[in-house]
């Protein structure tokens, strides 16, 4: 394994598990990692703050990418170089009906709208998650009480030109969007989520997508602190279960 094989994130094989969490926000990795048994923290560089730690006994990491695709793919790019082939996307996303606020939407597939899949496939690629981890997955999601649902996301690029309406010169571009994306059934709107599962079966990783609806896309009403801070928790623990049974049934 040479240097440039984790060239943004300055870390060797070592210091991964068999499986990563990749999430967006930095901040949640001091908090996922007071889930795992024995949490060390492995890189900080550049905001790509890693940690690994175990889980029922099985090595997990969890690396922050920040936000949007480019950097996304990147670090899984680069934790599969160092031998991880297992990844789960957690983190949050806006929400079309069925998907109410404050409810998980699994990732069955997604809708290619941004621009950093390309470079790994071309446009008629399909952007699916792996069948396996989802079962696992959706297990896990029956077993719990929080409502869930999954089904097709969409990713893009634009946050405010594409799914947030910022200004008001572009509420009816954004609507036009949010009405194909209706008319397609589509379950959820973010940033990373087809770049990702498209990157990672090119590569030949196992790879899915689970988020916390908290943005209703319609109306942009917001999932207020106290209660995205609880599920906040329970998104961890579905994480890192369902990729502990993932490993045991691989075993």
């Amino acid at each position: 394994m040479t240097s440039a094989s984790a060239w943004y994130l300055g870390i060797g094989a070592d210091a991964v598990g068999e499986a990563a969490i990749l999430v967006g926000d930095p901040a949640r990795i001091p908090r996922l990692a007071a889930q795992l048994h024995d949490p060390r923290i492995v890189s900080e560089r550049r905001g790509l703050r890693t940690v690994t730690g175990l889980h029922r006994g099985h090595r997990i990491s969890a690396s922050a990418f920040g936000m949007g695709a480019p950097i996304a793919a990147i670090v899984l790019h680069e934790l599969f170089a160092l031998g991880v082939h297992t990844f789960l996307r957690i983190g949050t996303a806006m929400a079309m009906p069925p998907a109410t606020l404050g409810s998980f939407v699994l990732a069955d597939g997604a809708l290619r709208a941004e621009g950093t899949s390309a470079t790994y496939a071309p446009l008629g690629y399909p952007a699916v998650a792996d069948f396996e981890l989802n079962a696992c997955l959706r297990n896990r999601l029956a077993a719990g009480t929080r409502p869930w649902h999954a089904g097709v996301f969409a990713s893009y690029d634009g946050f405010y030109t594409e799914m947030f309406a910022l200004d008001a010169d572009r509420r009816g571009p954004i609507e036009s969007v949010r009405a194909e994306m209706h008319r397609l059934r589509l379950l959820a709107i973010d940033m990373e989520t087809a770049t990702l599962l498209t990157a990672g079966r090119v590569l030949g990783a196992r790879t899915s997508s689970l988020c916390l609806a908290t943005v209703d896309a319609a109306s942009q009403a917001k999932l207020d602190a106290a209660a995205l801070a609880e599920a906040e928790q329970a998104l961890f623990a579905v994480a890192l279960d369902a990729l502990a049974d993932d490993a045991q049934r691989q075993t």
